[in-house]
């Protein structure tokens, strides 16, 4: 789907309540494909965590300083009024964004590698690079959502697990 602000392209994986619109949305995961440089669009009363998946990274320019979110970076979390611009490092990036409603829900984005049980409540885990989950293989990129509420070991790789307490 088109960005908010109409500047990209957002690919769903989830949102709370299913099919909920930004005004709406308890909590929500999509990547992104960025492109070019440019402003992000305000969430008011929302929360945000983005997450470099691919490419060379993005500096994201707050009105207190600039962030670099690059490969290796620990997942960056802002609130989604913040006057907000990227600048692409080299090249296009693809990036994991995770938002919950201020006050209604709340998240936290941990990377797990391998003997790592996935923690209680996590609604999705995504791949950074071809990881293993129990029997399963997935490649960089891949996400698989409500895994086991008793949890899932990680048998290879890293992986990223999103996780989401409702208030």
């Amino acid at each position: 789907m088109p960005w908010k602000n109409g500047g990209g392209v957002t690919h769903e994986i989830a949102a709370c309540p299913e099919g909920a619109g930004f005004d709406d949305i308890v909590w929500r995961l999509s990547m992104a494909e960025v492109a070019s440089d440019g402003p992000f669009s305000p969430f008011r009363g929302i929360d945000r965590t983005l997450t470099l998946l691919e490419g060379a990274g993005i500096a994201l320019d707050f009105q207190g300083g600039s962030i670099l979110l690059n490969p290796g970076a620990a997942p960056l979390t802002f609130p989604g009024e913040a006057a907000v611009s990227g600048r692409l490092v080299d090249g296009p990036i693809l990036d994991l964004n995770v938002m919950t409603r201020r006050g209604a829900s709340s998240h936290q984005v941990i990377e797990l590698g391998p003997g790592a049980l996935t923690p209680p409540g996590t609604v999705a885990l995504v791949a950074r690079e071809r990881a293993g989950i129990g029997e399963a293989v997935l490649d960089a990129g891949d996400s698989i959502l409500s895994p086991d509420p008793d949890g899932v070991v990680v048998t290879a790789g890293r992986l990223l697990a999103v996780i989401v307490r409702i208030a």
